[in-house]
């Protein structure tokens, strides 16, 4: 499997993946989540042009992309604002090899942790990213930019199930 940048014309497919990925949400009573529109092509664009979007690409050369991260800067660290993974290709640590380039992109700019913000009782969030190495963090932990992130979570709504935003120091 293959990190590498996301080039310009694969953004739609990472639309594509996400819409895949979020269908495993309608299985556990959160069609809501399932039936969310993925980021625009324009808000993905962005994401690339600040170098913060990877794919994980299968086969030889570029290949085609079964996974993708985009992150931002908030608080002095890199937050994961998306990690999706095509269905198709689950349960072969993509998403792990991902967060991974992650970091280490992190360590390399001298960020201190990454932080992410995810459902708390859906098996594939915040268990799997404590694996990981993640850790909850209490309200009173939080930095500014992760409080806006949280409270343009709630105005979406996503707040109706429980949340909760993790680190993972470096």
């Amino acid at each position: 499997m293959l990190i590498r940048a996301a080039h310009i014309d694969e953004l739609s497919l990472l639309q594509d993946i996400e819409r895949a990925s979020g269908e495993c949400f309608r299985a556990i009573g959160m069609p809501e989540i399932a039936d969310d529109e993925p980021l625009p092509l324009e808000e993905l664009l962005g994401y690339r042009r600040a170098g913060l979007a990877w794919v994980a690409a299968d086969g030889a050369g570029t290949g085609t992309p079964v996974g993708y991260l985009i992150a931002d800067r908030v608080d002095g660290n890199l937050h994961v604002e998306q990690v999706s993974v095509h269905p198709d290709s689950a349960h072969r640590r993509i998403g792990r090899a991902l967060l991974e380039h992650l970091a280490e992109r992190a360590t390399a700019e001298g960020a201190p942790a990454l932080t992410l913000t995810t459902f708390t009782d859906v098996p594939w969030n915040a268990p799997y990213y404590a694996r990981l190495g993640f850790r909850a963090l209490a309200e009173s932990g939080l930095g500014p930019g992760l409080r806006d992130i949280r409270d343009r979570e709630a105005l979406h709504g996503l707040d109706r199930w429980p949340r909760v935003c993790m680190r993972r120091d470096l």
